[in-house]
C-alpha cells in the first residue's frame, strides 16, 4: 500500500467521524482516471474534491490542470506532495491557485488538520460535529491573493458569517444569530480568513469595506 492509499484512507476514516447527524457521501479514487470517472457520474452530489498531487497517473499540478480543464466548476483543493522545500510548495501553491484550486494544503499538515479545514467550511453536513478545535488549523498555503474570486469561492454559510463579519459582529452574537457554537464560529472565521489570504479579521474588515 503507497502513501497515497493510507493518506486517502486517513481522511476518509476521520471525515466520517466527524460528520453531523446527516451523513455525507465519500468517493474515493486511487488515480486520476478514476477520479475522472467518478465526478462524471456524480457531479450533483459531490461539493469537494480532495485531489492528491502524488496520484500514479500525474505529474505536479497536471491533475489539477486536467480536471479544471474538464470540470471548470469543480471546487478542489489540492494535498501537495511530501518532500518539496518550502520554495517548492509556494511555486505549487501559487500554481494550484492560478488553475483555479480551492485551497492548497501542505501534506505535511496532519490529517485532522486537513480534515478540520474541510469542517470549517461547512462541508461535512452541517454545523453539528463530533467535536470542535478552537480555531482553524494553521495550513499556511491554504490560501490566496484579495480578489473579487475569493467572494466567489466562499459557501453560503460562509458568506453569511463574512456580512456579519463586516457588519462588526463578535463570534458570540454570530453563534447566537446562526444557531451554532462559537467554536463553530471560529472555524467559519479561520477558513474565510485563509480564502482571502489574511491573518485577522480587523485586516479583512478593512479590506472588503
Amino acid at each position: 500500500m503507497d502513501d497515497h492509499d493510507l493518506v486517502r484512507m486517513g481522511v476518509c476514516a476521520l471525515l466520517r467521524a466527524n460528520m453531523s447527524a446527516a451523513p455525507v457521501d465519500l468517493f474515493e479514487a486511487r488515480d486520476l482516471a478514476e477520479a475522472l470517472a467518478i465526478y462524471e457520474g456524480n457531479q450533483d452530489a459531490i461539493e469537494l474534491v480532495l485531489l492528491d498531487l502524488a496520484l500514479p497517473d500525474t505529474q505536479g499540478l497536471s491533475g489539477l490542470a486536467q480536471f479544471r480543464s474538464r470540470y471548470p466548476g469543480a471546487r478542489i483543493i489540492v494535498l501537495s506532495g511530501t518532500g518539496a522545500t518550502s520554495l517548492a510548495q509556494d511555486t505549487l501553491a501559487q500554481g494550484a491557485m492560478t488553475l483555479g484550486a480551492f485551497a492548497y494544503l501542505p501534506k505535511s499538515a496532519t490529517l485532522r488538520e486537513v480534515v478540520s479545514f474541510i469542517r470549517a467550511c461547512g462541508l461535512l453536513g452541517g454545523d453539528a460535529v463530533n467535536s470542535e478545535p478552537s480555531a482553524a488549523p494553521p495550513l499556511t498555503h491554504a490560501t490566496q491573493p484579495l480578489s473579487s474570486n475569493a467572494r466567489h469561492k466562499l459557501t453560503k454559510r460562509q458568506l453569511q458569517i463574512l456580512n456579519w463579519l463586516l457588519e462588526g459582529k463578535t463570534n458570540h452574537e454570530i453563534a447566537v444569530l446562526a444557531g451554532i457554537g462559537e467554536g463553530t464560529v471560529k472555524n467559519y472565521v479561520g477558513s474565510i480568513l485563509l480564502q482571502f489570504g489574511l491573518h485577522s479579521r480587523a485586516q479583512l474588515i478593512s479590506s472588503l469595506r
